[in-house]
């Protein structure tokens, strides 16, 4: 019999052990973290994967190469073996219980190993997603307890007992590799706890947080429209001499139609805990009919679909769509309707309208400028949107969104005759 393990055994093994760490340590933080632990929640699902593969891999080779004979016999050496059968047990009943908690998951988001080989949703019942997830914290302080028992082993054997048992995990007898492959453990704990974001305070202290920051990311909005309003525009007596000419063209006295030109956006953006998200949508229409020397007149009515919403990376676009936040499948669009507007100053507008989002509406208000000159005018414009209201991010993973979304629109329409 070898008196150690193959080179793609020894591997294997430190490899596993090193991105067991990391889990363990990214694990701890991923619950106090809400919706700022999104990204590391999807590194961790990656690992999980990444260590299932590794040790079916590792069984496929510890039935394939020989191993070396057991050191030990009566109770420890049957407990030896209950701990690495353990250990088997855990490091494939960890990823798969949480491969199950996301598939039974209400809230569906796509898992992609590493942003690029999708995963898809095991076939379970929503209803067992709490026994799976319970189970796999479970499991988890089993397999630390296993670790640790593990690691308690292998120092008794070359420390008390000197029958040099670990070396059968050390290529060639190096001491340089005695010392640097048990590192890279400590290595994989330290990477794991370093990402995780610092001074992260848990999700249920977050949520009841004082009033005061929902006031404070208001006035962020309100800030944000302001600053809208106050961008650079034409001058205030081209403005005026637009308005004019407008009205000299419309001497019939009824208001021009308007027709968007392509190359118009459509942005979103929203707090994330000191962070920003920003997307925007890619399918949308409006129908406009407005003298803008007679504000009154403006009938706008802006259609949007909401299938279209991207914030430009795969996992979160994966969760627009669900119920949690846009609910698209069952209101596929949005749409801001307002009759009238109102000039505030020369070039810039008020328009207050009701806005349909999820099958609700409300009242809602939008800013926006004109310029330019002749049939082509320029909009550009702002509103700030009370998600809640409209029942948008009203989930677990929503807990660390501002409560405002800034949308910001900027398109050409030409004047139809």
């Amino acid at each position: 019999m070898p008196q150690r393990y193959s080179l793609a055994a020894i591997i294997l093994h430190w490899a596993i052990a090193a991105l067991l760490a990391f889990q363990i340590a990214v694990g701890w933080a991923l619950g106090g973290l809400g919706a700022r632990g999104f990204t590391l929640y999807q590194l961790h699902k990656s690992v999980g994967i990444t260590i299932l593969a590794l040790t079916i891999l590792r069984i496929v080779i510890r039935y394939w190469k020989p191993r070396p004979p057991a050191k030990e016999g009566g109770w420890q050496g049957a407990l030896a073996s209950g701990v690495h059968f353990g250990l088997y047990a855990f490091m494939l009943a960890a990823p798969l219980t949480g491969w199950a908690l996301v598939s039974t998951a209400k809230v569906k988001v796509p898992t992609l190993i590493f942003g690029i080989l999708p995963l898809p949703p095991l076939p379970l019942p929503a209803s067992a997603h709490e026994a799976f997830e319970n189970g796999h914290g479970l499991i988890a302080w089993i397999g630390i307890a296993l670790f640790l028992l593990h690691v308690a082993g292998a120092l008794r054997h070359h420390l008390l007992i000197g029958d040099g048992l670990i070396w059968r995990m050390v290529p060639g007898r190096s001491r340089a590799l005695l010392l640097a492959l048990p590192a890279l453990i400590l290595i994989g704990f330290v990477a794991g706890r370093a990402i995780v974001p610092a001074g992260d305070a848990p999700a249920s202290l977050a949520r009841s947080a004082p009033d005061a920051d929902t006031g404070e990311e208001a006035d962020n909005g309100a800030q944000a429209i302001n600053a809208a309003a106050a961008a650079p525009e034409a001058p205030a007596a081209n403005a005026a001499d637009n308005g004019s000419e407008a009205a000299d063209e419309d001497a019939a006295g009824a208001p021009a139609a308007w027709s968007v030109q392509p190359g118009g956006t459509i942005h979103f953006s929203v707090g994330n805990d000191g962070e920003t998200i920003s997307g925007n949508f890619s399918k949308w229409t409006a129908r406009i009919v407005m003298d803008p020397d007679r504000p009154e007149t403006a009938d706008i009515q802006v259609t949007i679909d909401m299938a279209s919403a991207s914030v430009g990376d795969a996992y979160k676009d994966g969760m627009l769509p669900n119920e949690e936040f846009l609910a698209t499948a069952a209101h596929p669009t949005a749409t801001f309707t307002a009759k009238g507007a109102e000039a505030t100053s020369p070039g810039r507008y008020q328009a207050n309208g009701t806005l349909t989002l999820k099958g609700v509406s409300k009242p809602q208000t939008i800013r926006f400028s004109l310029s330019g000159a002749g049939a082509t005018r320029r909009v550009r414009g702002i509103a700030s949107i009370a998600r809640a209201a409209f029942g948008v991010g009203n989930g677990e993973s929503s807990g660390s969104l501002a409560p405002q979304v800034a949308v910001t629109f900027d398109f050409s329409a030409r004047r139809q005759d």
